[in-house]
């Protein structure tokens, strides 16, 4: 057993034991109810996934899944061939292959509408909204974390003959739109196969329209998905049908400055004649053809906008314009999202480049709740939550209640009162990996760490609340031992964040890992959660030991 020595003042040093992590007492309980004669056998190891995991009785895969537990444990000393011992039951408990979400992955044959998009904000700025640089290097890092819809503010040059990326109206710098397309096309699928899509705001001539046609013909060539424009779609195609496809939404040319009633009449004028559309510039005819998602933000009345044409589109919002209307048409916002695309981005107040609480947008269907993902923050972490479920592939099929249709031709009501769901109760057991991934004085320069977890719920507004667990002193390798219940009325939507922090009688507590977990796709049982950094990277380390369950209401 090591010792840390702790510098006090000049002539005094203190000094702790260095304590090697050991199962938890309730482990080694549950380990002599699954074992015999302190051997967890293959048959035992099974009979413990099915009882105690929550895995489904499967014959043959269960045993699959045990006989890669023994594989993963053969080249430990603490292995023995008859079976496991307590050690190697602890050591598989907190492995990487013990992991909190549920390995399913979504239908993707549906349209894109009955999905969540992972859904980036001025995807080209590095820092503030104000004065910071525009770089290809942050739409690479942002279809890296699996975003697949990138934002382009397209402005001329000086001369006005080339096509810009920058925040107009600031300090930012440019990139020039090639550079950018470019990138994209490098980095599209390399985190997901599911389609990218690209939403322009427009400030170009139409001169230059035709010169980005030209250039996204180039570059994307059989990548870009390329719809008839004359031929209305009644619903977007599905991210299946999509794989591999880049798709570009922006405002067509011809209803730039309409007013929603005059859009509304043209939308019901092209669906009795499709040849309208050949009378508009010929200039612009290459361009609009590329806009596979034609886009608009109200100007009008909202009502106009919310009336669900034959035609689908996107609706942009800005996230207090969502706020202000959600009042008085929650429920038509949420029919409008069953087959439209909805887009929430930031108000123009966040210049340093800071985030919203998403759950607004998608309680009411909004797909593409827009981030500024160079930011950083709690919102960013549920954000970044949401879209570990399906596999991290950017899209997350949207919960059946907010695509039902009652027979009354009712839709869910986001400001209405539900009973509970489901209960989640969050046990946690404990923590290892400070030791590791950080130096023995990083915390505290007198003695070792203070840990303390704060376990908290976000979800609709009935379904939110934080709890901690006491904090544990002195001690690299924390054992709560806390239960936290969190009743549900729409588990659906609801994310479960963890946090620990080191808590320092000053006040000025530290950070020390947090994670963020779908609900919806947590594994039942005793589970390692991997904890991350404020960037959310993980750690190499540092996990906590969790036990899940779901308790009958």
């Amino acid at each position: 057993m090591s010792k840390q020595h702790f510098k006090v003042c000049f002539c005094f040093r203190r000094m702790f034991r260095l304590n090697v992590a050991e199962p938890p007492e309730e482990i080694n309980t549950i380990f002599g109810k699954y074992s015999e004669n302190g051997v967890m056998s293959m048959h035992d190891l099974c009979d413990f996934l099915v009882e105690f995991q929550g895995e489904e009785e499967e014959g043959d895969a269960t045993k699959k899944h045990a006989q890669t537990i023994f594989d993963n444990l053969k080249h430990l000393n603490i292995f023995q061939r008859k079976g496991l011992h307590v050690d190697a039951f602890f050591r598989y408990l907190l492995s990487d292959i013990n992991g909190p979400l549920d390995e399913v992955h979504h239908d993707m044959t549906y349209p894109l509408a009955h999905y969540f998009l992972y859904t980036g904000h001025n995807s080209y700025l590095t820092g503030n909204q104000v004065s910071s640089a525009s770089s290809t290097s942050a739409i690479i890092k942002a279809l890296k974390k699996g975003v697949r819809v990138i934002e382009l503010d397209l402005w001329p040059n000086s001369r006005g003959d080339d096509v810009l990326v920058h925040h107009g109206g600031t300090l930012t710098s440019s990139v020039k739109l090639k550079a950018c397309l470019n990138a994209i096309k490098d980095y599209a699928f390399v985190a997901s196969p599911y389609p990218v899509i690209i939403t322009f705001e427009d400030h170009i001539t139409r001169s230059l329209q035709d010169k980005v046609a030209k250039m996204l013909d180039d570059i994307f060539g059989d990548m870009l998905f390329r719809p008839e424009y004359s031929q209305l779609m009644s619903e977007f195609p599905s991210p299946e049908e999509l794989k591999g496809k880049i798709l570009i939404s922006t405002k067509p040319p011809e209803s730039r400055e309409m007013t929603p009633e005059e859009e509304a009449q043209r939308l019901e004028d092209n669906n009795k004649d499709d040849s309208d559309d050949q009378d508009s510039d010929d200039d612009t005819l290459e361009y609009r053809n590329l806009i596979s998602i034609r886009a608009g933000k109200p100007k009008g009345k909202l009502k106009h906008w919310l009336i669900d044409h034959e035609q689908v589109r996107r609706l942009s919002l800005s996230e207090q314009e969502l706020e202000d209307i959600a009042k008085n048409y929650g429920t038509q916002i949420v029919r409008f999202t069953q087959r439209n695309l909805l887009r929430i981005y930031p108000k123009g107040t966040r210049l340093n480049s800071s985030n919203y609480d998403p759950m607004i947008g998608w309680m009411h269907g909004a797909q593409m709740v827009a981030f500024n993902m160079q930011g950083r923050g709690h919102f960013l972490s549920v954000m970044e939550g949401m879209f570990r479920a399906n596999g991290g592939c950017g899209y997350v099929k949207k919960p059946d209640i907010l695509l039902n249709v009652g027979p009354n031709n009712e839709v869910f009501d986001p400001r209405a009162s539900r009973t509970i769901q489901k209960t989640l109760q969050v046990l946690v057991y404990m923590g290892d990996g400070w030791r590791f991934d950080f130096r023995h004085t990083h915390f505290d320069f007198y003695s070792p760490p203070d840990f303390q977890v704060q376990v908290s719920i976000h979800g609709v507004p009935a379904d939110k609340g934080s709890k901690h667990t006491r904090t544990i002193e002195d001690d690299w390798i924390p054992v709560w031992n806390e239960a936290f219940i969190f009743p549900l009325t729409v588990p659906e939507l609801a994310l479960l964040y963890i946090k620990v922090v080191e808590r320092d009688y000053s006040g000025n507590h530290d950070f020390g890992g947090q994670t963020c977990l779908p609900v919806s796709q947590l594994r039942p049982g005793i589970r390692a959660v991997r904890l991350r950094n404020r960037k959310g990277e993980l750690y190499k380390s540092v996990r906590l030991l969790v036990q899940f369950d779901f308790l009958h209401n």
